[in-house]
């Protein structure tokens, strides 16, 4: 029989145990550009822009050079993110059409994780996964799902409703008028709210401010997911004095446009970051910034090849700062092979939570290398998967490489391209990075072996909104 005292002593190490995990877990912040190409950072050697306060992440931190998003286009990368899995797997495979097109409800996702794991959670910005018309919140029971219901405790979007978006997209007020069409947990926000006269990149980075500050009062972690618009079309002038910074004799209106958008972003992160030093909280928080796909119109590729909505390098490789002062050393480079898949089980990881066995993620946990700098072996890593619908056009001033291709397989250094799981392209791309040697003929075997990795994830079943639709009507 236990003594009082050896019961007291064990609930004593168990609460002290609860109180230390408490301690370990970080703070997590998510920061998703949008359609930001892999060299528009002057980290990573942008020739347009300065971003010192994102490129002071990285000296507090890792670069990652080798780091893709999951799709060329915006939706199937969110997708990724919030899952852990490939786009397909949910039969996501081109960018929100503003339809019913959604992740199924009951998917596991990174923010219901980390929320029964005693986490605060909340979404700011972009979110163009399904949910965002006021038909949805006036009948959510039977609508299909939005933030809240993939488990974030707070969000504040605007409501993605056509014509609403498309035609203050066409006028050039998407961001100007950002606050006339918010949406904050299920609620319009009415004309009253401090936010509905100002711009859209303001209004993400103080939202986010003050979500911080609110989530700090707390003895618990938080997960914050700031999803930018920028630098995604329309491009408008940024306020001063980022309209005056970035002027230039050489450049389009479009390109100063765009300038001024992201050092806009980029002062938001600064204030960011001053909050969590503000607060003393900076030294355990995650802080992960990267972008959804690659550059559209204005943004810098360097000499990669295509751009967004093209599957060559331009169009999917991403800048991706790492910094977690209490554990990722600073001023690292890596060229770790690195994929937004990777993001859940990763900041899972960190916050020390176990993975569903049932789940089959299709990421893999990076924290370790992160932490000691080593890359990841071809075994350890696998084989990539990319796959996306025929766009024709390519959202870049030149026209789309060809030949035209809707998957990609990647495995170590080799990198292949199909057309509906036929070989169009093979580069070695550690080697050739622009992509301008095409081995297809050169290397049969591998060609062989990677046609067979592509058709194999192509007839693998997927989960999407449409069956839970036929579903339910039946």
């Amino acid at each position: 029989m236990f003594s009082r005292f050896g019961i007291f002593l064990g609930i004593l190490l168990t609460f002290g145990s609860t109180l230390a995990l408490a301690d370990e877990q970080p703070n997590i912040i998510l920061l998703l550009a949008d359609d930001l190409g892999y060299q528009d950072l002057s980290s990573f050697d942008s020739t347009a822009v300065e971003t010192p306060n994102i490129d002071q992440l990285a000296t507090e931190g890792m670069k990652l050079t080798q780091f893709y998003a999951a799709s060329a286009v915006c939706t199937p990368t969110r997708a990724s993110i919030l899952t852990g899995k490939y786009p397909l797997r949910f039969d996501i495979r081109r960018h929100f059409p503003d339809d019913e097109s959604h992740l199924p409800a009951g998917t596991v996702t990174l923010p219901k994780l980390l929320k029964e794991a005693g986490y605060q959670t909340a979404h700011v910005g972009k979110w163009h996964l399904g949910g965002l018309h006021l038909k949805h919140l006036n009948n959510r029971d039977q609508s299909i799902p939005g933030p809240h219901q993939h488990g974030f405790d707070h969000y504040l979007c605007q409501n993605e409703e056509q014509p609403l978006r498309s035609v203050m997209g066409r006028e050039r007020r998407l961001f100007r008028d950002g606050g006339t069409c918010l949406i904050r947990d299920e609620v319009p926000v009415p004309e009253s709210d401090p936010y509905f006269d100002q711009h859209f990149t303001d209004i993400n980075g103080d939202e986010t401010v003050r979500l911080i500050k609110e989530f700090a009062k707390s003895d618990r972690p938080f997960f914050l997911n700031l999803w930018w618009l920028v630098p995604h079309k329309p491009y408008e002038p940024a306020p001063e004095p980022h309209w005056k910074n970035t002027e230039a004799d050489d450049i389009s209106d479009d390109q100063h446009r765009f300038r001024s958008m992201i050092t806009h972003m980029d002062a938001k992160v600064g204030q960011i970051m001053a909050t969590l030093e503000e607060l003393g909280i900076r030294e355990n928080t995650l802080v992960v910034f990267t972008s959804d796909n690659g550059a559209a119109f204005e943004g810098q590729i360097g000499n990669l090849k295509g751009g967004k909505t093209d599957l060559h390098e331009g169009g999917i490789r991403v800048p991706m700062i790492a910094s977690w002062p209490k554990q990722i050393p600073a001023a690292q480079v890596s060229r770790m092979l690195g994929h937004t898949t990777d993001l859940l089980p990763t900041f899972c990881a960190a916050a020390g939570v176990e993975l569903p066995a049932d789940a089959a993620f299709d990421g893999m946990n990076i924290l370790p290398y992160l932490k000691s700098g080593e890359l990841i072996s071809e075994e350890d890593r696998g084989v990539l998967h990319w796959q996306l619908d025929l766009y024709p056009r390519i959202q870049r001033h030149y026209p789309k490489p060809k030949p035209y291709s809707t998957e990609v397989v990647r495995f170590g250094p080799w990198k292949m391209l199909s057309r509906e799981g036929e070989p169009q392209e093979l580069f070695h791309v550690d080697i050739d990075p622009e992509e301008k040697n095409n081995l297809l003929s050169a290397k049969p075997e591998i060609v062989e072996q990677l046609t067979q990795e592509v058709q194999q994830f192509l007839a693998a079943p997927r989960h999407s909104w449409k069956q839970d639709t036929e579903r339910s009507a039946n």
